[in-house]
């Protein structure tokens, strides 16, 4: 759907983008990660076609950007981080004109509407956008997006300034539209991206740095693969039931963490993944798994590893009081 090539940008010798290449499938939901001045919005805006590449090519469903710009143009929709709202008309005006911008095909009114209910501003369509909160604002940025049904949309910090309860709305939002839709998310906001984002793309310095989804670049960035896990039951039996499982090469008790919960530390080979038989096992005896959770890297400590290499990454192991 979307093949970035050798892409690059250069501003006067500073090189915001280096020679960037990727390739997204039609219906993949990508995190486009990076810190401050690092070349994501560049990049999009090179995707898009509001920049010009100084090398490198973009296409879109095979239709090069330079080369045919509308047939690009019609196939993508885009939220900047700042949504390019006039406040001074209303939702149903805007989103009209939008409609006649984009030179939609589809029926006009029935449309609309649909957006508006998928959106969840259908009762605001009337009121001024200047009127509206933030939330609000960005729907109605969402919603142009949406105009002409694009095949891909391109979402630059779609919840920046929101309140948690508008980043929640938000990002099932960005999931349900997923289901239907190539989906390039740019977000600050590690754990929405965790939870949307079926793969990760870093850019650094203008570089590409990382692409994969999650789990694969924890498990590849981690120097530490054992699991933490909280069982009631006898010490002893529950440390020999716990080795005899395929994949576990070692096992310790780390201590009582909770009343009648002994942690364990369970180191297992690389390769393999315990958790089922771990939790059949312990069933089987009626002995409660509390808690699992593993010592990999989180998405927020490989976007520190990938970004700041010099700088080591400070951790408190998890399950510590």
């Amino acid at each position: 759907m979307i093949e970035v090539k050798n892409l690059v940008k250069d501003y006067g010798g500073h090189l915001a983008v280096d020679d960037v290449s990727f390739t997204i499938n039609d219906g993949e939901v990508v995190g486009f990660l990076g810190p401050n001045g690092a070349g994501k919005t560049t990049t999009m805006n090179m995707i898009t076609g509001y920049l010009s590449a100084t090398a490198g090519s973009v296409s879109v469903a095979g239709f090069n950007v330079l080369e045919y710009p509308n047939e690009v143009k019609r196939r993508i929709g885009y939220l900047p981080e700042i949504p390019p709202l006039y406040t001074d008309m209303t939702v149903e005006e805007y989103l009209n004109f939008c409609y006649d911008l984009k030179k939609a095909k589809l029926p006009r009114g029935p449309h609309i509407e649909e957006i508006c209910c998928l959106v969840k501003i259908d009762h605001v369509y009337k009121r001024l956008i200047k009127n509206l909160s933030k939330g609000y604002k960005q729907r109605v940025g969402i919603a142009q997006a949406l105009i002409g049904n694009p095949e891909v949309l391109i979402l630059d910090e779609p919840t920046v300034g929101l309140d948690p309860n508008q980043i929640i709305e938000i990002r099932n939002l960005i999931t349900q539209l997923g289901k239907n839709h190539t989906v390039i998310l740019s977000s600050h906001i590690l754990s929405e991206v965790q939870a949307v984002c079926e793969r990760i793309i870093v850019i650094n310095n203008g570089k590409l740095v990382a692409d994969d989804k999650a789990e694969n670049l924890s498990k590849s960035l981690s120097k530490d693969h054992s699991l933490l896990a909280r069982i009631i039951g006898p010490q002893k039996d529950v440390m020999r039931l716990i080795a005899t499982i395929r994949g576990v090469e070692g096992v310790s008790a780390t201590g009582v963490r909770e009343s009648g919960a002994i942690e364990y530390k369970i180191d297992p080979h690389p390769e393999a993944d315990i958790r089922r038989e771990l939790f059949d096992r312990l069933s089987e005896r009626h002995w409660p798994l509390i808690m699992l959770t593993s010592n990999e890297l989180s998405l927020e400590e490989i976007f520190i590893e990938l970004t700041s290499p010099k700088i080591p990454v400070s951790r408190k192991k998890k399950g510590e009081d």
